[in-house]
Formats: structure tokens, C-alpha cells, sequence
């Protein structure tokens, strides 16, 4: 910035001529006593002037030089804004494409950017609308994946330590000094948010101190009125607010993360993962390079597991706010291929095969839902990914022969009896009162020890709660010398149960004998389906 400033040259020129203009007038023969009175005091006044002249315009030039670093600084902080923050901050003032300068008196001839308060027009009496209410952050950026686990308030049961403890647990060392979790708290009561984060950094101390885990939550200028939103596709109120304020949700999450990295996966609260995901998805996403892809599927449920790269996110954060009152989050994930790839010239097999070039499905799927209660107040979703098989380990064991069944219901291929073989695990689904697990041996069999483990690491929550171990001695329980409430109705005794843990263990007594029968009784209805990952029945004797 050039800056007016008198050189000393230029006033030595001037007091040159004024001496020149002072002996023209001895010269033409003016009296010296009358100079020496009036014009050597004027000549005096006049030196006086130009020197203060020109020691204001040094403080004004000091001055204009801190200004310019101030401006420098200032530039310099922009350069580091988001783009979608940048544009938010901008409003209606975007530079004019004439080459003049931005005139803000006069804002008629400018061409604002499209902004979050465009699609959220509540927010410009609200500017601070966009920014974390609480933001726990050691400021990593340039990481290769940004996970983005949103999580709100739910008033049955919360998974999201569980789903923090399987993501940090499944990566490697090398790949958690490459990985940022942004955990999103979205909700406005800053007591519940406070009370979340603390929870967070308690679980998860070295985690969050190494910069592997943010923790952010939205101010509670951001979200509209979302209790007069025109209801839709049939939907409740209830239903129609969810939904919306889902969907402004991801979007905030996606803002947030748009230049933390390289790719963005979007998450849920209740799911669990596969050993070294985050490799696995970075050497997909390298593979991918020759095609045009908008996001990678992980998972084939809902929008668990979707990769981004950072670079795209804006334009679908914009997509979302831009519609975020008219249709859930997957509809606008799909309308937003639609609108770039399928032609509307062409057949809809045409749109779906363009479809598929932009969005790639890896299998097996990295990720499974294991939460039950949804959280949409009241809805119970037994959703689970068919193709999320990797990982789950299944112990061997030499167990006795047997006739095996069961009441429950097993979910695809996972039977009693390849469980009961060592050949994969058994899954069930609705387990209720009265729902047991047989297994019958003929001849009977002496048993010295028993192990039973529900759930997985991968799945943790289909476990057996409020059932019990119970065997039938082929001499009957008269003579085993053990209490009557132990005997059942129809003359199991009952020598164990499952505790808090989903697994069952225990010994035999020898006074008990060879049996016809082991089984397993649930005595309550429970909330999620079981796995059966070990079954153990040691014959007495065996090594």
C-alpha cells in the first residue's frame, strides 16, 4: 500500500526558492530592516509548519504500517477458514467480476455466494450460528480418514462407548497417527453436552489428549424451528423433526470436517468394526482412482460406513441444508446422484447404471449395527448387515455327540449345530420367555465342566441375559443332595446361569452323574437377538 510522504529534497527545493524570492526583493531594492521584520518571521512560521508537517506524516506512515500487518494477519487467518465457513462469513459480499472494489455502502451491484444462511435464513440474525458450542480439539488436520460418529440423546439405552471403544480398538498404531474421530454431540442442553464430553475424555483420556478423538457440539442458534416443518410422505410431526434435524446434523458434522483430511466416513453411534477398517478403506479408495466415484459403501445399511473424500463434502453439506425439510437423509443421498449422473433423456436402467459407477459397494461389509433401540423415540430396528461376517472368532472344542435344537429362531445360516461343531457361530433372533436350547445325548454322557459365551466382540450385545444352566440326570434329582428350589417343573436341576458378561461356567458335581440332557432356559424376554460364539461341554475324564 503506497503511502504520501514529503521527502526532506523536496523541502529544501521549496525553502530554495523562498530564499530565491527573498533576493529578487533585496535586488529590487526593498529595505533590509523591513525583511529582517515581517518576512523573517513569516520564513520562520513557515519552517516551523513544514517540519511539523513532516513529523505527522511519520506517525501517520508508523501508523499505516501496523495497519498493513493487521490486514496481512487478517488475510492470513481467512486462507485458513473452511470454504463453507469462508462463504458463510462472505454473505451477499462477493467481489464484483468488473475489477472494482467492493463497495459496502452500495451492495446492489455485487453477486453474493450461496451460503448455509441462505438454506438457514435464521441464522443472519444468528452469525455465530455455525460455530461448536463446545469444541475439545488438539487441532489435527491432514490425517488420510476423518470418522465422523454423530450421537444424540437416548432415552432407552446409549451405545456410544461401546462404539468409541470397537473403533479405537480395531485400529493399529500405525493407522490411529493417521485417523481423527470427530465425535459429534448433537444436542443444545450444554449441561448434557458437558456432561457427555467429560464422560468422552474419562473413557478415552489418552485418546483425546493425542488428538485422536475432537469432541464438538452444535450452538443452539443453528437448528430452525423444527417444530413447524410441513409434515410429508405421511410422516408424523415427531418423525418429519427427526428426520429434518438429522439431516442438519451430518451437515454440520460434514462442515466441520471438510478440511481436516483426505477422506470422510460417515459413521453411527451404535455399530462396531472390523479389525484395521481404516486401511482396508484407504487401499479400496486408492483402487478407485480411474473411476468417477461420489462415495465408497462399507456397510450396506443406512448411511453407515459412506466415504467421501474431504474435497466433496461441501457440495453435499450444501445438498443436505439445501433440502433438509423435505426427505430423510438416504432419499437425499441418492437424489444427489441422480441429479449428477442420470440423464433424463435416457431409460431408468441407464440412471441406475450410472448410479452404480458413482457409488462402489465393498464386501464384505466393514461395519454392523448393532443398536436396538433407534434413536427416534419408540422405534425398535433390528437391523443387521448380512454381509459383516469378518472377524468373529469361534473357538474349537472336542464336545461330546449330541442331538442339538433349539425354540429360537436362527438368523441365515448361523445354526445351533454347526455352533455346537465349532463350525461358526449360533445366531437367534427374538429370544422370549420360555425359548430354550437342547442338547440331548443318548447314550448319556458324564459332564465335569461347561462354558457357554454369548455375544461377540464384534456384535456385544446379543448376549443371554436371565438364563439358566440346567442338566437332567439320568437317576433324576432326588439323590444329587441339592436344594428344592434348584429343580425345576419338569426335573432339571438348575446348576448355573449367565451373568452380566453374556457367559455361563461352571463344574458338574460328580454326586450328579451321567446326563441325558444339558440345556438352556431364557426366563425373560429380551431387547436384542444372541449369539452363541462358544459352547463347551467337557466329558469327565477328557484332558
Amino acid at each position: 500500500m503506497a503511502v504520501f510522504r514529503p521527502k526532506r529534497s523536496f523541502i529544501l527545493i521549496l525553502m530554495l526558492i523562498v530564499l530565491i524570492f527573498f533576493l529578487a526583493l533585496l535586488q529590487s531594492g526593498v529595505d533590509n530592516e523591513s525583511i529582517d521584520g515581517s518576512w523573517q518571521d513569516r520564513m520562520q512560521e513557515l519552517q516551523k509548519r513544514l517540519e511539523n508537517t513532516e513529523r505527522l506524516n511519520d506517525v501517520r506512515a508508523v501508523e499505516v504500517h501496523h495497519l498493513q500487518g493487521k490486514v496481512r494477519e487478517m488475510e492470513k487467518t481467512a486462507r485458513n477458514i473452511s470454504f463453507s465457513q469462508r462463504r458463510t462469513m462472505q454473505k451477499d459480499t462477493g467481489p464484483s467480476h468488473g475489477g472494482g472494489h467492493y463497495d459496502p455502502v452500495n451492495t446492489n451491484s455485487s453477486i453474493g455466494l450461496p451460503s448455509a444462511i441462505h438454506y438457514l435464513p435464521h441464522l443472519k440474525a444468528h452469525p455465530q450460528g455455525l460455530k461448536p458450542a463446545l469444541h475439545v480439539s488438539q487441532g489435527v488436520s491432514g490425517v488420510s480418514v476423518v470418522l465422523g460418529v454423530p450421537t444424540i440423546k437416548r432415552i432407552v439405552e446409549s451405545y456410544l462407548m461401546e462404539t468409541l471403544q470397537s473403533i479405537i480398538q480395531s485400529l493399529s498404531t500405525e493407522e490411529k497417527l493417521d485417523t481423527l474421530v470427530v465425535v459429534f454431540i448433537a444436542e443444545t442442553d450444554l449441561e448434557y453436552v458437558k456432561g457427555e464430553a467429560d464422560r468422552i475424555q474419562k473413557h478415552f483420556a489418552a485418546e483425546v489428549e493425542s488428538g485422536l478423538i475432537d469432541i464438538i457440539s452444535p450452538p443452539v442458534y443453528y437448528y430452525p424451528d423444527l417444530d413447524n416443518i410441513p409434515e410429508t410422505f405421511g410422516d408424523t410431526q415427531e418423525r418429519v423433526k427427526w428426520r429434518t434435524k438429522q439431516n442438519l446434523d451430518f451437515a454440520f458434522l460434514m462442515m466441520y470436517c471438510s478440511s481436516r483430511g483426505t477422506y470422510y466416513v460417515q459413521l453411527e453411534d451404535d455399530i462396531i468394526a472390523v479389525p484395521n477398517f481404516v486401511n482396508t478403506m484407504v487401499a479400496f479408495a486408492s483402487q478407485q482412482n480411474r473411476n468417477p466415484w461420489l462415495l465408497l459403501e462399507f456397510s450396506q445399511l443406512g448411511f453407515i460406513g459412506k466415504l467421501f473424500k474431504c474435497a466433496d463434502l461441501n457440495l453435499v453439506a450444501d445438498f443436505f441444508l439445501m433440502f433438509h425439510k423435505a426427505k430423510p437423509i438416504d432419499w437425499l443421498l441418492d437424489h444427489i446422484l441422480f441429479v449428477l449422473v442420470c440423464n433424463p433423456e435416457k431409460d431408468a436402467k441407464h440412471c441406475t447404471k450410472e448410479k452404480a459407477r458413482h457409488r462402489i459397494r465393498y464386501k464384505p461389509s466393514l461395519f454392523q449395527h448393532v443398536g436396538l433401540h433407534s434413536s427416534l423415540k419408540g422405534k425398535i430396528q433390528k437391523l443387521k448387515d448380512r454381509d459383516f461376517k469378518k472377524g468373529i472368532h469361534i473357538p474349537q472344542h472336542n464336545n461330546p455327540e449330541a442331538d442339538v435344537s433349539t425354540t429360537l429362531q436362527q438368523y441365515q445360516k448361523h445354526s445351533l449345530v454347526k455352533a455346537y461343531k465349532g463350525q461358526d457361530i449360533f445366531w437367534g433372533t427374538n429370544p422370549n420367555v420360555g425359548d430354550v436350547l437342547r442338547f440331548k445325548f443318548e447314550p448319556a454322557v458324564d459332564i465335569s465342566e461347561y462354558r457357554f459365551i454369548s455375544g461377540s466382540s464384534e456384535i456385544p450385545g446379543d448376549k443371554l441375559f436371565n438364563t439358566s444352566v440346567e442338566v437332567l440326570p439320568v437317576g433324576g434329582v432326588k439323590n444329587v443332595g441339592f436344594e428344592r428350589s434348584k429343580i425345576t417343573a419338569d426335573g432339571f436341576l438348575v446348576i448355573g446361569e449367565f451373568i452380566k458378561d453374556g457367559s455361563a461356567f461352571g463344574e458338574v458335581p460328580a454326586s450328579v452323574g451321567a446326563l441325558h440332557e444339558f440345556r438352556l432356559q431364557i426366563y425373560s424376554n429380551l431387547e436384542n437377538w444372541v449369539i452363541l460364539s462358544e459352547i463347551y461341554l467337557k466329558v469327565r475324564g477328557d484332558r
